[in-house]
This record gives C-alpha cells, structure tokens and sequence, in this order.
C-alpha cells in the first residue's frame, strides 16, 4: 500500500530513485508520491520547485505514459512556482464545496458497492470509514486551514506559525472575509491575471500583519511553521440496489450547488427515468400486444437466481415488461446541444480520429482544442467485480444516450469514474444467493488486468480490494477515528493521483428468442458474454455416468451453431469468415489475460469442441453472429451477471458500441450533404466506438 511518507524526507528519496536507477516502472509512482507530499507540504523552496519541474519536463522525451504524465505535472509545477500553496487551496475549495467568490469549481466523490458482492455488514462498516470524516468537517475550521496553508506556502520562513494558528483559531465568521482576500491574490498571480510575484508576496505579507494586529499577537517576523492537514474529499458511500441512482446522485449534487432553481427545470433531473431503446439505429419491431393495460396483470421477471434475506430484492437489469409514462412531446437537440457532446467525444479521441486500431487507448487526450471548463466534477468509484463494471458501463451508455437527445448534464458535470476490483469471498460474503454456474473463474478480470499495465494501481487498489472483505471482522464496534480513515485515505489518494485513464470498448449485442412474440432485447458489455446450452451439458453427464462408451453420439457432443464473423488483425483489414461445429458452450472475452494479447477486440473461445472442427482455437474479433440452425436455444449472461442473463435465445448479433455523439455529427451532416456515409467534417476526428474509461495511476505501461 502506499506509504505516508514524511515530505521533508520524499524529496531525497525520489532523487537518489530517480536518478540512480534504470527502470522507468519506478519513475510514475515516485513521481505521483513527490507530488502528493508536495501538495500537503506547507513551504518548498523555489529551486525544489524548478528541480521537480525540470524533471518533469525531461519526462516529455520518453514515449506514453510518461510523457503524458509529465506534462500534466510539469503544468502543476509551473502554476505552483507562481503561486505557491494554489494546488492545495484549490483542492480544498473544490472537495469541501467552500463558498467563495472566486472559485466555483465543486467535486464530490460518490462510491458504489455492487450488493452482489458488499454482505449488510461490510457495507455498515464501509459507509461508516469512508462518510465519518463528515463528522469532524467544518466550514470555517477549513478557511482556517487555506488561509494558513496559503500565507505559510507564500512567506516561508517570514511567517510566524503558531501565532498565525493562534489567531486564526480566536477568529469565526471574519475568516471567511480573510479567505477571499487571500484568493483574490493570488488570483491575480495566476492565469490572464498574472501579476508580479514580488507584488503579490507583499500583499499576503500585509494580510498577514492585519491577521495578527487585529487579534493582537505580537509581531513576529520569522519562526516555524506549522503543518496543515489535507482532509479527505466528500465522500457518499451507496450500495447500489438501482442502476439509475447514480444520475440521480448527480442531479442531487448539482442542485445543492450555486444554481439557482429557476435556472434549472425539473424536467432536466428527472433522472429515474432512463431511455429502454439502446440503439436508435436499430429498426423497430411491430408486435401484437397480449398486454391488459393494467400494471398487476404484468409477468415479473424470472427472479429464480435472486433470494435477499429481509424482503429487498435486487432489481434486474431487462427493463423490457415494464409499463412507463413517457413526455407527450419530443424535442430534438440544438445546434448548441449537439456541438457539446460532439466536444466532450473530440476531447476523449484526441487526434486519433477513427483509425478502428486494435491498440488499447490510454491516457488523456492529446487534442489541442480548449477544453470546455465545468463547475462541477462527479468521480464515480465502483466496487465490487466485473459484474459491476458491466453495471456502470450501461449505465454510462444510457447517460450518454439521453444526452444525445437532450442535453442535461454534458455542459455542467465533468465525470471521472474509478474502480476498486472486490470479489465475493464465500456463498456467505453477499446478501443474494446465486445459482448460476460461470465458465470463468477471475471475477475480476478488468481489475486484474488494470493491475498489470498499471503496477501501481495494483500495489495500491487490488490491495485495498483484497483487503475490504475482512473489514466486517477486524473493525471495532466503537465509531471509527478520524486517524484510522485506512479506507477513505486510500480511495482519497486515488480520486486525487489517478487521472490517466484506460479506455475499455462497450459492445452491443441484440439478442433473438425462440418466441417471435417476444420482441428482441439490445443490451450492451464490456467484460465478458457467456453462451451456453445447458440441455446438453447435463445431457453429456448424464451419458458418461450411465455408458462407458469412449466414443459419444454427435446429437449429444452438442448444439449445432452458425457461427460468422469478420476476423480483425494488427494490419485493420478484416476478413469475413463462418463455419458450423457443435457446441456446449462459448467464452467470449474482451479483457486479455496477459500483455502480449492485449488487442483491444473479443476472443472467442469454444466449449467441447474436437481441433479438427475448428481452424483457430481462439478467434479475435469485433463483429460477429451465432445461430442455432436446429432451432435449439440457448442461455446468454452478459458480464458474468446474473441479473442480466437471457433464457430461450435462438441467435445473437455483437457489434461495437457506437458513441452517440459521432451519431449527431452524421445527422447534422445529412441535413446540408446529399448522400454517401463517407466521414466528412468533423466525424473524421471522432471515434465511432463507444468507450468506458476507468482512471489509473499511469495508464498502460509496457
């Protein structure tokens, strides 16, 4: 786990590291340690600053992820010579929501637990380490803390202290007035406002010499300082019962911001509404309808592998038998709209545009466009396995979705979102039973994978995810302190240092039944699609148990499947290909188990299958179908969830996820262009695919 180190001593630490040794793996976590001491370091002397900065620089030379590293700090530096102590203030004002007239950027950090995995236990205890610095927190006990930071930050050794800390503590509502003349310095410090460092410093000094006259402490010129404390963020720890609670979270949090409830209707947050159409593309279906109108004549869903002792049951994911109220009337997106989600799509693509490459993308965009400024910052943290990845990637989608149609949240939320990979431990670890047999055994296999492109994640974050489970045990029944925060200061040090993230591809998949009543359900993964036919494995059992027969029937070796698809390689050229074999079952990844098969694509791997069937043993691609020509079904479980898994299927289609936002740009294209699906404009700078970013420490390192 990450050490707490003293910052007078990381300095001569990173130095000996870092220019003593030869292996690059050891320069991002150093580098990311420096910082963070760096930040909660009261004052650094400017030559410390231009050594880190010129470090910083040097990283600029070497290939991804640490040039893009380096400029990201390098800029921090740079800002932090000028102004000395801004990247704390800043932090704080953002994290604890100070008012103040300066600043009006706000982030709050919202953790999920995917009940599947948290028992009512653990997630007891979680709620209460990662929410219970809210007890000590206090609005003025923080200006306090900014102010301090900012003028000891600014005159080193000519600030006395203590006494500053004396008269600050005798000080209530005036500190705030004391706050916002410290930030209108060093405002002016900083950006277009840039003024002379020597100038700014004289103002903090004469603030300073008001601060101790007014509360009359004795004047004096020089003397230690005192450290200051970097409280956690805010923090909301929720168990995850409903899929869309995430958007209303958000809703919540931007209301209870500097908005004004007349600029914001209620139709922008009504977020439990959420679209049930994925692909806007797709045609739509015409069926008889056997329904009453009356909502308790609908069939629940098939709930057999959810039981929640106590009466609250998980909701499943397929959305398709319920009755819902929609708007009478449909309005299209603006010109305006539309321009801010195609922005948001340039800023994640970069200069990349859609090459379609098979190489996993990672790290912050390098597109030189200005980046459009938010008052607000969501980092969304989701613990639990793949089954909870799969959960917050649909949800994403539908955000992004709703968003294309009317923008609510694209011009006012800057979302990050984190993972914490935590496995069920024992059938006893989780409140829902499940009795659904999976073909593989990682839980957590994007974790597992973030975990070695990333070896700081996984020093840091696998750590903490193995060691959460034993948290019911070991914590004590007396409320928790604010020095044993072991969680919260850990997932804190995350949200603040892990901001390269890894793109994850989502894939569509639309699914047929063997009912044609039953219209066909589009869904969407990002981990992992599992086929099976159940029949014929308890078939197979059954025969081995009763026949000693070597050789075993071919009606009984399994289903018979159609299987096409375009086979992708490193050179982009795909080729279109299909054979038939009989089949018990398929595996069909896109998380790779190692770095040498990190293709950003599926691998499709087979059950029960004889070599000379099948020319390739694992199949790459993006883009396939399966069928059962003998009308035999069979089951699909999409991110090894077993709330979204679908009975009776007769054939599925997976594609790539295509963004909404490229989806826009082709419409406002088709309004001024007669013909051709050509990328024109500006669809030939963004991606088509729709991705999941989740945030490292360094993104891949190879």
């Amino acid at each position: 786990m990450i050490g707490w180190i003293d910052s007078k001593h990381v300095f001569s630490c990173f130095h000996i590291q870092a220019e003593r040794t030869d292996c690059k793996n050891h320069l991002i976590p150093l580098l990311n340690t420096l910082i963070y001491a760096m930040m909660q370091t009261v004052y650094i002397p400017d030559d410390l600053y231009k050594r880190v900065y010129d470090f910083c620089k040097r990283l600029l030379t070497l290939p991804q992820p640490y040039c893009t590293v380096g400029l990201s700090y390098a800029g921090q530096m740079k800002a932090e010579r000028l102004a000395p102590g801004l990247l704390y203030q800043k932090m704080i004002i953002a994290e604890q929501n100070l008012k103040n007239e300066h600043y009006p950027q706000q982030e709050r950090v919202f953790v999920f637990a995917d009940p599947a995995v948290f028992s009512e236990s653990l997630s007891t205890v979680l709620k209460a380490d990662i929410e219970a610095q809210g007890m000590f927190r206090n609005p003025l006990s923080l200006m306090r803390c900014v102010v301090q930071h900012s003028l000891q930050a600014a005159l080193g050794e000519d600030c006395h202290g203590p006494s500053l800390n004396d008269a600050l503590q005798e000080m209530d509502q005036d500190v705030e007035s004391y706050l916002n003349e410290v930030l209108a310095t060093v405002d002016q410090s900083t950006g277009s406002n840039r003024g002379d460092r020597g100038q700014t410093r004289q103002k903090l000094q004469e603030l300073y010499l008001q601060i101790l006259s007014n509360t009359k402490k004795g004047l004096l010129s020089s003397g230690p300082l005192c450290d200051v404390p970097l409280p956690n963020p805010e923090m909301s720890f929720h168990l995850w019962w409903e899929e869309e609670e995430i958007w209303r979270e958000l809703a919540k949090f931007i209301r209870s911001g500097s908005f004004s409830e007349s600029l914001m209707g209620s139709e922008d947050f009504y977020m439990s509404y959420l679209p049930t159409d994925l692909n806007s593309d797709m045609p739509r279906y015409s069926v008889m309808s056997t329904d009453s109108g009356i909502e308790r004549d609908i069939q629940g869903t098939e709930a057999s592998d959810m039981e929640f002792p106590g009466g609250k049951t998980l909701k499943p994911e397929i959305t398709s038998g319920r009755l819902s109220r929609r708007g009478g009337i449909k309005l299209k997106p603006s010109v305006t709209e539309s321009m801010a989600l195609m922005q948001d799509v340039l800023e994640e693509t970069g200069t990349a545009g859609s090459s379609g490459t098979l190489q996993r993308r990672a790290g912050n965009s390098s597109t030189t466009l200005p980046k459009e400024e938010r008052d607000y910052t969501a980092k969304i943290v989701v613990m639990g396995d793949d089954r909870a990845v799969g959960r917050l990637a649909r949800a994403y989608y539908w955000l992004r979705k709703r968003e294309a149609r009317r923008r609510f949240l694209t011009t006012k939320v800057n979302l990050q979102m984190y993972y914490i990979p935590v496995a069920r431990q024992s059938s006893t670890a989780s409140p829902v039973k499940e009795n659904v047999p999976s073909t593989s055994n990682n839980f957590c296999a994007l974790g597992s994978y973030l975990g070695m492109v990333d070896p700081w994640y996984d020093c840091n974050i696998c750590s903490l995810g193995q060691m959460i489970p034993d948290l019911a045990k070991t914590s004590g029944t007396g409320k928790p302190q604010e020095s044993d925060l072991f969680s919260a200061d850990v997932i804190s040090y995350y949200v603040r240092m892990g901001q390269q993230p890894v793109y994850f591809n989502i894939f569509y998949i639309k699914i047929y039944f063997s009912n044609k009543s039953k219209e066909p359900v589009e869904e969407v993964f990002v981990t992992d699609l599992e086929v099976d036919f159940p029949e014929f494995r308890m078939a197979q059992a059954a025969y081995k148990d009763t026949v000693k027969q070597k050789k075993m029937p071919a009606e009984l070796c399994g289903a018979l499947i159609s299987f096409s698809y375009l086979k992708v390689s490193l050179s982009n050229r795909e080729v279109e290909k299909g054979f038939s074999l009989r089949t018990t079952g398929a595996q069909i990844s896109a998380i790779p188990q190692n770095k040498t098969e990190d293709l950003n694509c599926l691998t499709v791997t087979f059950s029960d299958t004889k070599p000379k069937n099948i020319t390739e043993t694992k199949i790459r691609t993006c883009n396939f179908k399966l069928k059962t020509p003998d009308k035999s079904t069979f089951t699909v479980r999409l991110d090894k969830d077993f709330r979204r898994k679908f009975m009776n299927v007769e054939s599925i289609e997976v594609a790539p996820c295509r963004d909404p936002g490229y989806y826009i740009q082709k419409s406002l294209k088709s309004k001024f262009m007669a013909g051709g699906d050509s990328d024109t404009g500006l669809s030939k700078y963004m991606s088509k695919g729709f991705t999941l970013p989740i945030n490292t420490f360094a993104g891949i390192i190879d």
